[in-house]
């Protein structure tokens, strides 16, 4: 059993250090990298399309947005108003867990269409044209997309038993077994605003 606890608290440290060392990795700024160039498509007939497949380790969107394994399809389609982009993507964030508060990797998922006008007559709400240089940038409508999928509260994982309202411990990490009657009356709110909290992240 003790060779046992051992390999697994070996296993356990490797994970956390690969995830230490993701964190800490280079982010891509390079904004080129979500520039379209869509020119070409400018002078097909109607209804022709064209798929520009995704897949970035690292970026950083200003002027707060890192995301990480940034993957997906944008499909361009020619329209009689302008280009139709249907944008389908996935990536992580760190966040911070509201139970326990540990970071951890926030998967996202977004999909978003928007019209690239021709003319200002066939402009939509979104009031996106087509550039005069064939070239969309996806990346402010890529961040906005994935802020707003962020969770307003953020779980590491459903069942997160979060921090003990006594001692502060991790109860994903190991049981308090405390004495109720022994808790310090003075405690008591702190405990029940805790108790609150992860009551109202699990609704």
């Amino acid at each position: 059993m003790h060779s046992l606890g051992i390999s697994l608290e070996i296993i356990r440290y490797d994970i956390i250090e690969a995830i230490i060392k993701d964190f800490f990795a280079p982010v891509s700024s390079n904004l080129d990298l979500l520039r379209l160039n869509v020119g070409f498509i400018i002078h097909q007939n109607v209804g022709f399309s064209r798929d520009f497949p995704f897949e970035i380790p690292s970026i950083y969107l200003p002027p707060d947005l890192d995301l990480r394994k940034l993957s997906g399809i944008v499909r361009v389609t020619r329209a009689t108003q302008g280009l139709l982009v249907q944008i389908r993507m996935r990536a992580r964030v760190v966040a911070e867990c509201v139970r326990c508060l540990n970071k951890f990797y926030q998967p996202l998922k977004i999909e978003s269409t928007e019209l690239y006008a021709f003319s200002l007559n066939s402009v939509t709400d979104s009031g996106l044209l087509v550039p005069e240089n064939g070239k969309i940038d996806l990346a402010p409508i890529i961040r906005e997309e994935m802020l707003v999928a962020i969770p307003i509260s953020p779980l590491c994982k459903q069942d997160c038993k979060g921090l003990c309202p006594i001692c502060g411990e991790d109860l994903n990490e190991t049981a308090c077994n405390h004495d109720e009657e022994q808790i310090d009356p003075r405690l008591g709110v702190l405990k029940s605003l805790l108790v609150d909290e992860q009551d109202t992240a699990s609704d």
